[in-house]
């Protein structure tokens, strides 16, 4: 496949991006997702000259969820996970240029993958570049959808990757507790805004009005 086999990350030198404080946080805000929309125009519209409406497709807002990677608070890496039925699908992982060659990239997969089995999630779909093959392979012991061919989308050739995923034991199911699955997406472990107002009694304002 002429991809070239990269090194395992455990027998790479350091690297300045792996010694700064690395973190992975799902998007809430519209402050948030900006900053992963500012790094997809510096890595594929700037670097690799995608056309703004192959890169801003109509998905951001549409069933998506936005990570962002911070060194130190700065944002230098972002990932969108769209939800389907059966299966989610990892795509637009983008790093800043001045950032790569650490952990930035299998960061933001691994957080998706967690938050893919936090949701119940079995199966990860990802479209690789034909190059990036050993990485995912390596890494997430992908493998390539059967019966599939290459395809070209924006100029680079893909294949479809599949990855296995294993949903923990609190897992987000029907018989999960309403106050969890109320939570802000990917901070299911923590109160959310809704459990404080569960101390209040039930008025049902505007009920007598309906």
């Amino acid at each position: 496949m002429n991809a070239p086999v990269r090194m395992p990350i455990e027998a790479r030198p350091a690297t300045e991006v792996d010694d700064a404080r690395l973190e992975v946080t799902v998007c809430h805000t519209l402050d948030e997702i900006q900053q992963a929309l500012a790094i997809r125009a510096l890595v594929y519209l700037g670097e690799q000259a995608c056309p703004y409406d192959e890169e801003y497709d109509g998905n951001d807002f549409a069933g998506a969820t936005h990570l962002v990677l911070r060194r130190n608070g700065e944002p230098i890496g972002t990932l969108r996970i769209r939800w389907f039925a059966d299966f989610a699908k990892t795509e637009r992982v983008a790093v800043r240029r001045e950032y790569r060659g650490g952990r930035a990239t299998l960061m933001l997969i691994q957080a998706a993958k967690r938050l893919a089995e936090k949701k119940n999630y079995r199966k990860l779909l990802g479209y690789g570049q034909v190059r990036l093959i050993p990485f995912w392979n390596q890494y997430f012991n992908a493998r390539i959808l059967e019966g599939r061919e290459r395809f070209v989308v924006s100029d680079h050739d893909y294949v479809e990757m599949v990855v296995e995923a294993q949903p923990p034991a609190d897992a987000i199911t029907l018989a999960s507790d309403p106050m969890v699955i109320l939570r802000p997406e990917g901070a299911w472990d923590q109160p959310g805004p809704l459990d404080r107002s569960v101390a209040r009694p039930a008025t049902n304002p505007g009920a007598a009005e309906s």
